[in-house]
């Protein structure tokens, strides 16, 4: 189980909901009330991950379902069990996120009342379950998901698989995930600011190197990421020492530039001999 958070375009919180993964490239249901309003989110697993939330594949208000992706490479999931019909009586289990407040621990229940809409099939449960579990997966025996808790309180309704399974087939296969469109996804273009170095200390001469004084010169390539800090230096012309390289290489790593993008830059070092 997952619990996703939601923020608005500000980074303001505006609601934390239960969820879970339907597929391991990261693909997972949520309610649609869940996003409302939603400019970016991430998804916590129980055992301490966090991941970026990347967009919407698909959403019904009616439905109150959602599809999300989750930036993951690979992630456990639940199956959904595409031709299930619970009858009334079925016993299945309600699966909470002990990250929403409850341990995680399946609670039993029963399929009480079958009650379609003008939005397609619906059921209710027999059992008393929380708000936190608004979004959890309701399973059969073998453990695949036979629909999704979309309220609860003394009524617990649950929306089955089989929309789950219809709402998905409307994700085309080359869709990408991405939040609505806000008032800051078209900004208005502003020139990139030219990257510069807010830190640039000139590399010391080695004391070990004292015994020998020469000059030394080299050029190295330093990338910088988009918070100013030294990811890479490469060696494209080497001072011919090991000792003035290194010297080199360990203050140009501590170089620090102007948030704004990656960027890279050639700097030639020369140590003057003693």
């Amino acid at each position: 189980m997952i619990l996703v958070s939601v923020f608005d375009s500000s980074g303001k919180l505006l609601r934390t909901q239960t969820g879970f993964f339907i597929s391991d490239d990261g693909k997972f249901i949520t309610t649609a009330h869940a996003i409302e309003g939603g400019a970016n989110g991430v998804a916590k697993t129980g055992d301490g991950g966090i991941f970026n939330v990347t967009g919407i594949l698909a959403s019904s208000s009616p439905l109150n379902l959602a599809i999300l992706r989750a930036d993951v490479k690979r992630v456990p999931f639940l199956a959904l069990n595409e031709n299930a019909k619970p009858a009334i009586g079925a016993r299945v289990g309600v699966i909470g996120s002990g990250l929403a407040g409850s341990d995680g621990t399946p609670r039993e229940g029963a399929i009480s009342v079958q009650q379609p809409d003008s939005h397609g099939e619906r059921f209710q449960l027999a059992a008393q379950v929380s708000g936190s579990s608004i979004g959890s997966p309701i399973v059969d025996e073998s453990g695949k998901v036979v629909g999704v808790v979309v309220s609860a309180g003394e009524k617990c309704i649950v929306r089955p698989s089989g929309v789950l399974t219809s709402l998905q087939s409307q994700i085309a296969s080359d869709a990408s995930a991405r939040w609505p469109e806000t008032a800051e996804a078209r900004p208005t273009p502003r020139p990139t600011p030219k990257p510069r170095l807010v830190y640039a200390p000139a590399p010391s001469f080695p004391p070990e190197a004292y015994s020998r004084p020469s000059s030394r010169s080299g050029r190295f390539l330093l990338n910088f990421n988009a918070r100013g800090n030294v990811t890479k230096i490469q060696i494209i012309q080497s001072t011919g020492n090991v000792l003035f390289d290194r010297a080199a290489s360990d203050t140009l790593r501590q170089w620090k530039s102007a948030p704004g993008r990656e960027w890279v830059a050639t700097v030639p070092i020369t140590f003057q001999g003693r």
